[in-house]
């Protein structure tokens, strides 16, 4: 992961005059570039108000549980990717003593929100903005359309399927009661257990008005990355039209999924081709805004995560361990013998009976 990204910053960099890049980045606007932060914050309170919706079906989580759990597992996932999709539902659970397995369930259909929410900027883009591009790469443009494409197909798929799946609980039912009857004493009861309790997470997408609501936040919360990506070149200078900012967002997307840790390499490639191949911007500007966004995006909020968890005692190496916590066994709110790794109980200070 580490040379993954060392080496797509080489690429980034390959063309790029560091002075030139340094004085691009001490020439910005202080204002926008606080006006970015401001709007990435808000972004993250969007999204934390879309979690506690997904989780009223299972009880009902304060904002400031909800925004502790997420900081601290955004700043994992700045560390190790993906490692904040275990983290953020394992201490939820632990500090409301909810179902591990059920709150995994909500990340899961936070994430297919996420793509849907992507796919539909990004294609409102494309139907109605695209045009605004002062210069195309039909090549690129192109694989992007066609690759949004079979991610719409794919996600709407899954999507319907989760649907299907929270209201049709028989199905569950009769899943969970054909692995359990594969190994009843071993593996197969406790993947039962799984599979029942993890289903009992998928409750927002039952109720259709709770899944459109989710929806609406999903939207609201890309168009402020959207915004904050156009403030972004805004303070280098750059005069881009408003809808840039969805075309850049759906690039930020993209880039973020490589797995590299907090993004590097892939976030900064995906906005200097944005900016380079499609508005003719310099490559000095174009690498100094795509460094400043990338600090504005990842670094309050790994900061707050780390002062977060050296309050509560939590470790790096603790939440490592919590990746057992994705298989059958790790429900931890309702096991009370399941391993509690270095910290953790200390965020909620409510243990499971």
């Amino acid at each position: 992961m580490v040379g993954l990204a060392a080496a797509l910053m080489a690429w980034v960099f390959r063309s790029a005059d560091l002075a030139s890049v340094w004085t691009e980045i001490g020439g910005a606007r202080a204002d926008l570039i606080g006006a970015v932060v401001a709007g990435i914050a808000l972004a993250y309170g969007v999204r934390v108000k879309r979690w506690q919706l997904l989780l009223e079906p299972l009880g009902s989580v304060g904002f400031g549980s909800a925004t502790r759990a997420t900081v601290i597992g955004f700043a994992a996932s700045t560390i190790v990717p993906r490692l904040g999709e275990v983290v953020r539902p394992y201490l939820l659970a632990r500090r409301e003593q909810l179902s591990m397995s059920a709150a995994l369930a909500t990340i899961v259909v936070e994430r297919l929100l996420d793509m849907l929410a992507v796919i539909l900027l990004f294609g409102l883009f494309l139907l109605a903005f695209s045009s605004h591009l002062p210069s195309t790469d039909e090549q690129v443009l192109g694989a992007l359309k066609a690759g949004g494409l079979v991610v719409a197909v794919v996600g709407g798929g899954v999507l319907a399927l989760v649907c299907a799946a929270a209201r049709r609980p028989e199905w569950v039912v009769s899943l969970a009661a054909r692995v359990k009857r594969l190994a009843p004493h071993g593996p197969g009861a406790a993947a039962s257990r799984f599979i029942t309790r993890f289903s009992a997470g998928l409750g927002a997408a039952r109720d259709p008005g709770r899944l459109l609501q989710a929806v609406l936040w999903s939207l609201l919360m890309w168009s402020l990355v959207g915004a904050t990506a156009w403030w972004g070149c805004l303070a280098f200078g750059i005069a881009l039209p408003a809808s840039s900012g969805l075309f850049l967002m759906a690039l930020m997307a993209l880039g973020v999924a490589v797995p590299t840790p907090a993004g590097v390499g892939g976030f900064h490639a995906a906005v200097q081709v944005g900016l380079t191949a499609f508005y003719d911007v310099p490559v000095d500007a174009a690498v100094g805004a795509a460094l400043v966004l990338h600090a504005a995006t990842f670094a309050p909020v790994t900061v707050a995560g780390l002062a977060w968890m050296a309050r509560d005692g939590i470790s790096f190496r603790g939440m490592v361990n919590l990746t057992p916590s994705t298989t059958p066994r790790g429900d931890v709110a309702v096991t009370s013998e399941a391993p509690v790794p270095d910290g953790a109980a200390s965020l909620g200070g409510r243990r499971p009976a």
